[in-house]
């Protein structure tokens, strides 16, 4: 029998090296609120159910949320990971186990949540925790294990040796949790540490403490799992997704010439055999036909082109229904 799944997912945090007035989950990558990719990963991925941690910047959070079917939880103060799961109890009540993610990590993919639910099963833990591998793990909880390779904890960067502080494993922050361990854990949960809050990270060692199995999911892609810090990594993030897109667009059949510099957003439709030129942009749920060509520099939003239809460079539409097999002269600039 599959057992019932609720995701929690973070997203009342600052995030202050973001150096922004914004919550980091609001800010855009790749044409949508960040936390909106974590929240897309779940869906896909078959989990039923799903509760969102809203704090900083609540009702901003509560307005990007409305195209989702989730339970929101408000953490009134910002007492660590650890006090936003526990929030989060009323809206897991019916769930056998709890998965639990960070809405700052819009890499995250649907598969990799689909094979973290089955190794868990498989393996018959109370608690699967995924990590990666880093060259450089400075700032990440460092992933403790004994001599058998079994993990016994995770200590955060503050609270580690120095000898802790050159593993290279890292906690990537997304757990699979039974549900009754996790709250009875989590109300146990002291605040002794550097921060004085509530780490979520203490579940691991209060596993083992008592006898249950912890299980390691090696996620071998650092990037895919990794939090959103600041404007470089968005900039990262933002390329990736656009290198994916682009990706599955050129194997579905259409054409792009210097992919690194075009985007499609993900509610577009483009039909097999049409070329796009570099620089173009197309966004806004615009529909292409087949065999079109837009040419480098255009931009379209919200459009919707016939079969064969062939847009001159630089280009500038807005809302507008092209006939197939029409052309659009160079730097036209149209509002439908």
């Amino acid at each position: 029998m599959t057992p019932s799944i609720t995701a929690v997912v973070l997203a009342a945090g600052k995030g202050t090296r973001m150096k922004s007035a914004h919550a980091k989950v609001l800010h855009e990558v790749f044409f949508r609120p960040m936390l909106h990719h974590v929240l897309i990963a779940v869906r896909e991925a078959a989990i039923g159910r799903c509760a969102v941690i809203v704090g900083h910047q609540r009702q901003e959070v509560l307005r990007v949320l409305e195209p989702f079917s989730v339970t929101p939880v408000v953490q009134e103060e910002q007492l660590g990971t650890g006090h936003a799961v526990l929030c989060a109890e009323a809206a897991c009540t019916d769930a056998d186990l709890v998965m639990i993610l960070c809405g700052d990590t819009p890499l995250i993919q649907a598969a990799t949540l689909t094979e973290m639910v089955a190794a868990h099963c498989n393996s018959r833990a109370a608690l699967t925790l995924m990590t990666t591998l880093l060259d450089q793990p400075f700032g990440y909880g460092r992933v403790l294990s004994d001599a058998q390779g079994t993990i016994t904890a995770i200590v955060e960067e503050k609270d580690a040796s120095e000898e802790q502080r050159r593993l290279k494993e890292i906690n990537a922050g997304i757990y699979l949790v039974d549900r009754v361990f996790l709250f009875d854990a989590l109300r146990r949960v002291g605040t002794g540490n550097s921060q004085g809050e509530v780490y979520l990270t203490d579940i691991v060692a209060m596993a083992r403490n008592q006898g249950l199995a912890v299980h390691r999911f090696v996620h071998p892609r650092a990037i895919d799992v990794l939090g959103v810090n600041s404007r470089v990594e968005l900039a990262q993030a933002h390329a990736i997704l656009q290198q994916r897109r682009n990706r599955d667009l050129m194997l579905a059949g259409v054409t792009l010439y210097a992919p690194e510099t075009v985007l499609v957003a993900p509610d577009c439709t483009i039909g097999q055999d049409t070329i796009i030129e570099g620089m173009a942009q197309i966004s806004s749920a615009s529909t292409l036909g087949r065999d079109c060509r837009i040419a480098g520099g255009c931009v379209l939003q919200a459009c919707t082109l016939g079969d064969g239809v062939c847009v001159g460079a630089n280009s500038v539409l807005t809302g507008c229904t092209i006939a197939a097999g029409e052309t659009v002269p160079p730097l036209t600039h149209r509002h439908g």
